[in-house]
């Protein structure tokens, strides 16, 4: 019985989903079958269906959300200490950290059972006494929250009734699942309070904040020190969550610095991220002074594991043909197919539905939230195909993902070849060492795609073979189930 109201709950969902498809709001000109060719309405530069990526913020906010749940870290990780003479020391266990008892059984029963890959090298260092400062960097869903907030926790003196531990966050969402961990991992610490100087959360001037630990948007706690509700100088942790967020975007650059220029210098500073450019990474060790770093060491541009096929198509309808085709050859564990619009995922959607195939559908008119739960259904396989455009090119590390599809060739704002988005668009299969499929739909009348597959090959230094998807003996061969 159980079984059956499961696959029912599961039933009932797909059916929203799809019912989002067919209720996207595209105008009556999108909506139809425009005539194949050229020039139909496919063109990236059709301002109704023009697709607008995510900012930074809502981006780490999708990828916090997506990742509930622990994730393996594939990439290795390099540890600059910041005295090189020291030895490095990793725990395989918890109780190596001589953690209290009130933590240990926080961190249980959240689910714990042994410290991450980050855990293991980021923890002996945060919580070493005297206090050292960290730059540390590792994919979302390693545990890195977890791992800054137990540093927090690990430094509240309950007894006394004013702010030890500072924790800022670049949006009010991210801001609350910081201090959903939190109060989670404290749980069992008898008084502690937790503060949180995010919107519509004011202070009033000459109110005194008792709260251990606050959590909070830059703006908000700027203000909340202006009128004196808590003395940053008591501060004894201060943590910097999506530090590269915090940094690049214009305005939190300024804020967060003008809080970090308040705090005392005995402070332990804290400069976790998932990502970190050059610049960024430079710029942080400029304000954390002598830190230990942790930062994952960069992946070459490797295409090695992944197939990749060219098909020339002379309409959409045949792209779709060519796509159903290619089902019939290769079993495909999960496949992500991008388009260039709104209006041409939305009509691959349909067509794929009324084929049979269980279909998710991710496009810029949805909100982050919206994008997280597309995401995470996918993740769990409860949709097979994901039919998008940019906005899922980079981040999303799908391991079963064994075949992407460019529906249409990756362009930038000029008409050339998106070799960067080609990269991250196919970068989707071929996950964790394992090997994929990419293929490239080449429409017939247009030159330009051709010239863009050309201008592919010659920045990678490869050659994309051609694929007859019209030819099930080609496609056997090439691509089929040895």
């Amino acid at each position: 019985m159980a079984d059956e109201e499961s696959w029912a709950l599961e039933a009932d969902k797909q059916e929203t989903v799809t019912a989002k498809i067919q209720n996207l709001n595209i105008d009556s000109a999108a909506a139809g079958e425009p005539k194949d060719g050229a020039n139909n309405a496919e063109s990236k530069e059709d301002d109704d269906n023009a697709e607008k990526e995510l900012n930074a913020e809502q981006n780490s906010l999708m990828r916090k959300l997506i990742h509930d749940k622990l994730v393996q870290n594939t990439q290795t990780q390099e540890v600059q200490q910041r005295d090189p003479n020291s030895p490095l020391y990793s725990v395989k266990k918890f109780e190596e950290l001589n953690l209290t008892e009130e933590l240990l059984l926080g961190i249980y029963a959240m689910g714990f059972s042994k410290p991450s890959k980050i855990q293991e090298t980021a923890l002996p260092l945060l919580l070493a006494n005297p206090p050292e400062n960290m730059i540390a960097q590792s994919q979302s869903g390693t545990g890195k929250t977890a791992a800054f907030v137990l540093t927090m926790l690990s430094r509240v003196k309950v007894d006394l009734p004013h702010p030890q531990c500072l924790c800022l966050s670049p949006t009010y969402e991210l801001a609350l699942q910081t201090g959903k961990v939190l109060e989670e991992m404290g749980k069992n610490m008898k008084g502690l309070q937790v503060a949180y100087s995010v919107r519509n959360n004011k202070v009033r001037r000459g109110e005194k904040i008792s709260a251990h630990v606050v959590i909070g948007t830059p703006g908000t706690t700027q203000d909340w020190i202006n009128n004196r509700a808590f003395d940053p100088s008591l501060v004894s942790v201060f943590v910097l969550d999506e530090a590269d967020v915090m940094i690049a975007t214009q305005g939190f650059q300024e804020q967060s610095i003008r809080v970090q220029r308040k705090l005392s210098k005995t402070c332990q500073m804290l400069l976790f991220s998932a990502t970190y450019d050059e610049a960024v990474m430079n710029f942080a060790q400029k304000v954390v002074p002598r830190p230990n770093i942790i930062q994952l060491r960069r992946d070459e541009e490797t295409l090695d594991n992944i197939k990749q096929f060219y098909s020339v198509c002379s309409s959409r309808d045949k792209k779709f043909e060519a796509l159903t085709n290619i089902y019939g050859v290769l079993s495909v564990g999960q496949a992500i197919i991008f388009c260039a619009t709104r209006r041409t995922a939305k009509w691959l959607s349909q067509q794929m539905c009324e084929g049979g195939f269980v279909v998710a559908l991710l496009s810029g008119e949805l909100d982050v939230t919206q994008r997280a739960m597309i995401l995470r259904r996918f993740k769990e396989a409860k949709e097979r195909v994901l039919v998008t455009t940019n906005v899922c090119s980079r981040g999303i590390d799908v391991e079963q993902v064994t075949l992407v599809v460019n529906f249409d060739m990756p362009l930038d704002m000029n008409g050339q070849a998106d070799c960067e988005t080609y990269l991250h668009r196919i970068g989707r299969t071929g996950r964790f060492g394992k090997s994929g499929i990419a293929i490239n739909f080449i429409s017939q009348e247009r030159d330009r795609d051709m010239a863009v597959l050309k201008d592919i090959e010659k920045h990678f230094g490869i050659k994309i073979e051609s694929l007859d998807t019209e030819s099930y003996e080609d496609m056997d061969k090439k691509i089929g189930d040895k």
